[in-house]
């Protein structure tokens, strides 16, 4: 980072940050928005459990692309433009979600995937560069955000379904988000975020082909972990809904479980990461996660599938701000341009886990079969977080 950046942060760090984590709530309701609408859109639109797994992989592959283009942007034009243009499609997204047929519906969930996949990794890396000596703590905080936005959306989706307003209540969430990009637009330029990452960029592929086996590692985590995230929470509202002792307005409140205990872990992930080794903290977090994916599968009332799906947030919470804390640690100053790679690969599997729960599901005639691919995950995840990173962080800090 060049000199006048680390002179501009103090004055601008603050509000870009705060910026940061007000984003994240309109785009933690936009990305999980999907799992509590699916029960309205399949009886919509007569769809089975593979046509509406599909959903997730349009606004998914949609969003991997968007990703991809998000680093090229952010290396040209700084954080904020990617940001802004994100939120702004995200808003367009969802305001023409439920004003026409499914193939203008299938656009905009296109477009909302976009949005997304162009705001999340900027916002990341933005508060990850603003915040250097706290990065685990912010993007802890940054994704608490996210799970509050996350957690809302549940809530907001059962009230205004049962009001017959659901279109109302996206035009409220794309208002709010046009405001959002509006204060990107103006907030003070911190001074490193237009630098050119021409010589970072020159730099990744030897760094990668030098720790090879931490980057395939940290690529496997991100696809698995954003998949697993949004197949559990795609997936338990029309789990619940299916059963029938359920009211569909509770059938579709149950994601909130989730994504209460994913915003309350990451609320308290700042304090245990003082006494804590984040590793440990994760590997413990997985353990748990594991109890409530194979929980909820053997769930036969609402207790059943509160419990599980608050075991599964609370112990996946810890996962993905860690994990880029990792990324960021590992590979130093080309983990900018890694980073691109792996956010991409966690929308890769953002679209495909949820999209595979749908396949497995219908090929076997049960949901419950296709709520093994969240477990899986949670299990390959545990498998790869048993690398040595303290000895791979103690010969970074050799390595000249």
């Amino acid at each position: 980072m060049p000199a006048s950046a680390s002179m501009n942060v103090p004055a601008s760090a603050g509000s870009l940050t705060l910026a940061s984590y007000i984003s994240f709530v309109p785009i933690g309701i936009a990305t999980v928005l999907l799992g509590p609408m699916l029960p309205v859109l399949s009886v919509r639109w007569s769809m089975n459990y593979s046509q509406a797994g599909a959903l997730f992989a349009v606004q998914y592959v949609s969003s991997t692309a968007a990703v991809a283009l998000s680093g090229v942007l952010v290396s040209r034009y700084g954080f904020r433009f990617p940001i802004k243009t994100g939120l702004v499609l995200m808003a367009a997204g969802l305001a023409l979600l439920m004003t026409g047929p499914k193939a203008l519906a299938l656009i905009c969930i296109a477009a909302n995937g976009a949005g997304l996949g162009l705001a999340t990794p900027a916002g990341n890396l933005l508060v990850a560069e603003l915040n250097q000596d706290r990065r685990s703590a912010t993007l802890s905080w940054l994704n608490f955000c996210w799970s509050g936005g996350a957690v809302t959306c549940p809530f907001l989706v059962a009230f205004a379904a049962k009001a017959h307003h659901l279109s109302v209540l996206l035009e409220c969430v794309s208002g709010f988000s046009l405001l959002v990009a509006f204060a990107f637009a103006v907030l003070p330029d911190p001074g490193f975020e237009s630098a050119k990452t021409s010589g970072s960029r020159t730099m990744t592929l030897p760094v990668i082909q030098r720790k090879l086996n931490s980057f395939l590692i940290l690529a496997a985590l991100f696809l698995l972990y954003v998949g697993t995230e949004n197949a559990f929470g795609g997936w338990v509202a029309s789990f619940a809904k299916g059963l029938g002792n359920l009211t569909p307005v509770m059938a579709l409140l149950t994601p909130s479980f989730f994504y209460a205990a994913l915003t309350a872990g990451r609320c308290f992930a700042p304090v245990l990461l003082r006494d804590v080794y984040e590793i440990r903290l994760v590997q413990i977090g997985l353990l748990i996660a594991c109890f409530g994916n194979a929980g909820l599968m053997f769930s036969h009332d609402l207790t059943g599938v509160a419990v599980s799906a608050c075991a599964a947030g609370l112990g996946l919470s810890y996962v993905y701000p860690i994990t880029i804390s990792v990324l960021s640690r590992e590979f130093g100053a080309t983990s900018s341009a890694i980073a691109s790679l792996m956010f991409v690969l966690a929308n890769v599997g953002g679209g495909l886990l949820p999209w595979t729960v749908g396949v497995v599901s219908n090929r076997y005639g049960s949901l419950k079969a296709g709520l093994f691919v969240p477990l899986l995950g949670c299990a390959a995840m545990c498998a790869l977080y048993s690398k040595d990173w303290r000895r791979s962080y103690s010969t970074n800090m050799q390595s000249p």
